[in-house]
C-alpha cells in the first residue's frame, strides 16, 4: 500500500505531463495546421494592409467657382500614375500631359467659364496595388468678360518713343494691381521702364528714356480668367511682338521757324516751317514731347470754328490728338521759314513735307519748345509729358 506522499507526487507528475501535452498541441495547431482545418481559430487570421499610393487632385472634388485659367493637376505619392482622364460636360476629353516620372498629370488646355469637368484617375502603389480617384468641379461664371486690346500690334516697326498700351474699352478695371501683375514686357536688350495707369481703362508701359534702336519687344497679357473687379473677368490672353526702328527725333523750337530731324543724335534734315501763332496761346504749337501717331497722304484740316472748310493738305503726320500735325501748306508759303501763322500745326513746303512724311515712323518723338503754351494731358498719347518719377507713381504696384 502506497503512502499518501507517493500519491501526491504521482498526481503532480501527471498534471505536469498533461500541461506539456496541451502546450505542444496548441503550438502545432498555430504553426502547422492543415489548410482548411479549423484548428488555427482566430489566431490564424491576418488583417488586410491598405494600399500605400495616395492620389490628390487640384481642384478637389466638388470645388466650385474654379478659375478656368488655372491648370488641373493630379498627383500621386508612393506610386505611379497609370491613367488620368479629364472630360467636360459633353464627355469630350481635355488634353493633358503626364510627367516623365509619372507622378503628375497637368491639363494642357484652357477650360471654359461656367463649365463642369470630371476627372477619373488611377495609380499603382509601391506595394503593387491599384487605387482610383474620381471627382468633378465647376468653373466660375463671370458677370461679364470685357475684351482688351494691346498696341503696338504684332510685327510693327515703331519709333523710339512708342509706348505699349493695354486698353479695356468695354469696362473699367477696379483691381488694377491684379491686372498689372499679369502683364509682362520682355526686351532683347535691358530697358528700364514701368507701367502706369492713365485711367480706369488704360495702362501704358514706356521706357525711362527713349528705346534703344533695334530693340525686339515681346508683350504678354495673361488676362483670361483674371478678375478685373466688379464681377468682370478677362476674355482672352493677349500677346504682341514688335521691333523698335532707327533712332529718329524731330525737334521744333518755334521761334526758329524750323523743323529739324536728328538720326542717332546727328542733324540729318532741316526744313523751314511756320508754326502756331505766337500771339495767341490757344493757337500755339504747344511745348512738350509727343509722338508720331498717324500718317495720311492727304488730311482734312477743315475748321468751321475759324471759318474754313474743305481744306485738304498733303503729307499729314499727326503728333497729337489735341489737333497738331506736320503737313504741307503751300498756301502759306510766304510765311514758312519766316513767321508763325498757323492754328497750331507745323506747316512745311510740299517737297519738304513729303520728305519728312517718308522718313517718319509711328512712335517717333516730336519735341516742341519755345511756345507760350504747354501741351495739355488730354491727348490719347501724352506719356512723355509726365515726369519719370510721377510716371512710376502711377503704377498700381508701387
Amino acid at each position: 500500500m502506497r503512502s499518501t506522499a507517493t500519491k501526491t507526487r504521482n498526481s503532480t507528475l501527471i498534471g505536469a505531463l498533461f500541461s506539456v501535452l496541451v502546450l505542444l498541441t496548441a503550438c502545432t495547431s498555430e504553426g502547422s495546421g492543415t489548410p482548411g482545418s479549423s484548428g488555427g481559430g482566430a489566431a490564424g487570421t491576418t488583417a488586410e494592409t491598405p494600399p500605400v499610393a495616395k492620389l490628390t487632385a487640384l481642384p478637389a472634388a466638388d470645388a466650385a467657382d474654379v478659375s478656368p485659367a488655372a491648370p488641373v493637376r493630379v498627383t500621386v505619392a508612393d506610386g505611379k500614375l497609370d491613367e488620368v482622364a479629364l472630360t467636360n460636360a459633353e464627355g469630350k476629353a481635355v488634353k493633358g500631359e503626364l510627367s516623365a516620372d509619372k507622378l503628375t498629370w497637368t491639363s494642357a488646355e484652357t477650360l471654359g467659364y461656367a463649365k463642369k469637368y470630371t476627372y477619373d484617375a488611377s495609380a499603382t502603389g509601391s506595394d503593387g496595388k491599384q487605387v482610383e480617384l474620381k471627382g468633378s468641379f465647376t468653373t466660375l461664371k463671370p458677370a461679364k468678360t470685357p475684351r482688351a486690346t494691346v498696341n503696338p500690334a504684332d510685327n510693327a516697326n515703331v519709333g523710339v518713343a512708342m509706348p505699349i498700351s493695354v486698353k479695356f474699352p468695354e469696362g473699367k478695371v477696379t483691381d488694377k494691381a491684379a491686372v498689372e501683375k499679369a502683364l509682362t514686357v520682355t526686351t532683347s536688350v535691358p530697358v528700364e521702364g514701368s507701367w502706369a495707369w492713365l485711367n480706369d481703362q488704360q495702362v501704358d508701359w514706356r521706357p525711362k528714356e527713349y528705346w534703344p534702336a533695334g530693340t525686339k519687344v515681346s508683350v504678354s497679357a495673361k488676362l483670361y480668367g483674371l478678375a478685373y473687379g466688379g464681377g468682370a473677368y478677362g476674355k482672352a490672353d493677349l500677346t504682341s511682338d514688335f521691333t523698335i526702328g532707327r533712332n529718329q527725333v524731330t525737334k521744333v523750337h518755334t521761334p526758329d521757324h524750323k523743323l529739324n530731324v536728328y538720326r542717332d543724335g546727328a542733324l540729318v534734315a532741316s526744313y523751314p516751317a511756320s508754326n502756331g501763332k505766337d500771339s495767341d496761346p490757344n493757337l500755339n504749337t504747344p511745348n512738350g514731347t509727343m509722338i508720331v501717331m498717324q500718317k495720311d497722304p492727304v488730311g482734312d484740316f477743315s475748321n468751321p470754328q475759324y471759318g474754313y472748310t474743305n481744306v485738304m493738305k498733303k503729307w499729314a503726320v499727326r503728333f497729337s490728338n489735341h489737333g497738331e500735325f506736320i503737313h504741307e501748306n503751300n498756301d502759306n508759303a510766304a510765311n514758312i521759314g519766316k513767321a508763325n501763322t498757323s492754328h497750331g500745326c507745323v506747316n512745311l513746303l510740299e517737297a519738304d513735307a513729303k520728305a519728312y512724311f517718308d522718313s517718319a515712323l509711328v512712335g517717333d518723338p516730336v519735341e516742341v519748345t519755345g511756345s507760350q503754351a504747354n501741351m495739355p494731358t488730354t491727348s490719347d498719347v501724352y506719356d512723355w509729358l509726365i515726369p519719370w518719377a510721377q510716371w512710376q507713381s502711377m503704377s498700381a504696384l508701387r
